[in-house]
């Protein structure tokens, strides 16, 4: 990173100024950056947890395949997914309160008996299956921020900061170096001066 810069100490300041506002803020980025990546880690044990339990419940229901064949899809569709925002290291992430199902009306006495129970495990497959979508949701927004932490992270601690702190170091050197040229000719003229007055006495 090539930063502009004057060698005065007006311009020392103002990068004295953003050194600090970098230092102080890198220690919160480097905690977000670390509550970021156990997150992510916990959705995608998540995932795999709840890929599993999906899998179980659709083996177990590898027997009765042949009766969801004759089943009305019309009885049961998802009128409502409620969710609330929940914050995690300032990221807004999408958590499930409830799936509300619309039930069709049927007739008890028409359809095979089993309906009532079939409605009750085709609940919560979809309730399930939602969960699973929001926590996909909820691990990519995750890593997305994470990835964006640690960005920051690395562009302050690997970029801005040595930057910043080289070209602070360039000015305070060319200070000093005019500082001591300056002293060094004002020694030149008073040792001049000191001369030039001897020889008229």
């Amino acid at each position: 990173m090539e930063l502009k810069f004057q060698y005065n100490k007006t311009s020392l300041q103002a990068l004295d100024k953003q050194l600090q506002i970098r230092l102080r803020a890198l220690p919160t980025l480097k905690n977000k950056e670390s509550a970021l990546r156990m997150e992510v880690k916990n959705a995608k044990s998540r995932i795999s947890e709840m890929e599993k339990k999906l899998e179980v419940i659709i083996e177990g229901e590898g027997d009765s395949l042949m009766m969801w064949g004759e089943f009305d899809e019309s009885l049961a569709k998802v009128k409502e997914v409620r969710t609330h925002d929940r914050k995690i290291a300032g990221v807004a992430i999408p958590e499930l309160d409830e799936v509300i199902l619309e039930i069709r009306e049927y007739d008890l006495f028409t359809l095979p008996k089993w309906y009532p129970g079939g409605i009750e495990r085709l609940r919560k497959l979809i309730e399930l299956s939602i969960e699973l979508e929001l926590i996909r949701k909820k691990y990519e927004m995750l890593e997305y921020a994470r990835r964006k932490a640690t960005q920051k992270v690395n562009l302050y601690e690997k970029v801005q900061v040595p930057a910043y702190d080289a070209a602070i170091r360039r000015i305070k050197r060319f200070l000093e170096d005019e500082d001591n040229l300056n002293k060094a000719a004002q020694k030149i003229v008073k040792t001049r001066q000191q001369k030039t007055a001897e020889a008229r006495r």
